[in-house]
């Protein structure tokens, strides 16, 4: 019998952006995960795991090896000449945040040596900059919580390893910052804000209420069939390119009321044309 296909997904980026929770996240759906593996010896991994019958591996790669790291190009290319084309997960979050984390745990940074906590950090940005550059997957944490994030982690590879384009559509408040790891940002701050109708304010697009007064508009139909018409068009270019993974950022003001609704609606139709849609409220219960 013959060695299964292996799928490769190397979970990288910054410390303390969440890189043990994808890891965790991925071992908890039956992959094979193999943490601070220096890159020389990802061949020889990857090769036993054929012989084993893993079809499924990840490997957390990291400044904690070093020197090593400037390894990991030529390692990726002799996996794919033995025919193993990894996906490249790449973790980030804001330098605030890496360092509440970073300070809540009482751990140093890697790369941080007797200076300050902000110069490792910098100094972990540009080694990782050329691998965020290529990954298939960019995830920002900063405003994420841990279910949040393992769900999008699980989205994206609790898959067989087709070429059908996965979708994440997030929404989100323009007044909050646009998300770093969007593929296409998109604008609804032209339909008019239930924020201004008294009864509307407090709830959210997930009410029927506010749905309905969002949906309802004139301008919202024609710009739902609008997106979907132009992910139509995007995605067998995408999966052509070997793009499997993708985000769609809608954004309204405050991310509360129509961002919501709208994201909630465009995946609903996504679906109904078979495509794999997983949705993220980043910004809801921040206002």
């Amino acid at each position: 019998m013959s060695a299964p296909t292996t799928r490769f997904v190397a979970i990288t980026g910054m410390s303390g952006a969440g890189r043990r929770t994808a890891a965790h996240t991925l071992e908890d759906l039956g992959w094979y995960v193999v943490d601070n593996l220096p890159p020389t010896l990802l061949p020889n991994l990857l090769e036993v795991a054929r012989e084993s019958g893993y079809d499924k591996v990840a490997v957390v790669l990291d400044v904690r090896t070093r020197s090593e790291f400037e390894d990991i190009p030529a390692a990726f290319d002799e996996l794919g000449a033995r025919g193993i084309w990894p996906q490249i997960l790449f973790i980030e979050a804001s330098d605030e945040v890496i360092v509440r984390r970073q300070e809540s745990v009482r751990r140093p940074h890697p790369l941080q040596e007797d200076g300050p906590l902000l110069d490792g950090i910098r100094r972990e940005r540009e080694l990782l900059a050329t691998l965020r550059a290529a990954a298939d997957m960019v995830v920002d944490t900063s405003d994420l919580h841990v279910h949040q994030f393992a769900d999008r982690v699980a989205h994206a590879f609790n898959t067989p390893d087709d070429r059908a384009l996965r979708l994440t559509l997030m929404s989100f408040g323009f007044k909050n910052g646009i998300p770093v790891d969007a593929d296409i940002v998109l604008d609804v701050r032209f339909l008019p804000n239930p924020h201004w109708v008294p009864e509307l304010r407090p709830q959210t697009g997930l009410s029927q209420a506010v749905s309905g007064y969002v949906l309802g508009q004139a301008a919202a139909d024609p710009w739902l069939e609008a997106v979907k018409n132009m992910i139509d068009v995007l995605a067998p270019g995408y999966e052509r390119e070997g793009k499997r993974l993708a985000t769609v950022a809608i954004g309204c003001t405050g991310g509360k009321h129509r961002s919501t609704a709208m994201t909630e609606e465009l995946a609903a139709r996504l679906r109904a044309d078979g495509r794999a849609v997983h949705v993220v409220h980043r910004d809801l219960g921040m206002e």
